[in-house]
């Protein structure tokens, strides 16, 4: 009996749905959107090619609105979103992308390949969706 588990990369278990958004749009534009496109995280777009990539997900939402009791139409995503992002390469052992994510405490992160954000890889879906469990 092997007990050494198979290799499975970040493509493999990536959630291929990535959504973006602007930077100026409120928080209850981006939780419509979340909520249309069935996602709990949107790719905020550079504003320029100086620029880099932020990331607004739902605990940035109730950071920044819930918590300071602030109305969604006011905050614009751009007082909430974290960044830069961290992407990991889509060729990473999903052991790896877990340590990363644990270590920096984060849940999720862009997947990346030849420059191009192709999916979301999330701590949740590292188990959840780990045919290895």
């Amino acid at each position: 009996m092997n007990s050494k588990r198979e290799f499975q990369s970040a493509r493999e278990m990536m959630e291929k749905n990535i959504v973006f958004i602007d930077a100026l749009a409120t928080a209850k534009e981006a939780v419509d959107t979340m909520r249309r496109e069935k996602v709990e995280f949107l790719i905020v777009k550079k504003r320029n090619d100086q620029d880099a990539y932020g990331i607004v997900a739902i605990r940035d939402l109730i950071r920044g609105v819930i918590i300071p009791e602030r109305t969604s139409e006011e905050v614009h995503v751009f007082e909430i979103m974290r960044k830069p992002l961290i992407t990991v390469p889509s060729t990473m052992d999903v052991r790896h992308v877990a340590r990363l994510l644990i270590r920096t405490d984060l849940r999720m992160a862009p997947v990346e390949e030849n420059g191009e954000y192709i999916g979301i890889i999330s701590l949740s879906r590292i188990i959840l969706k780990n045919v290895l469990f």
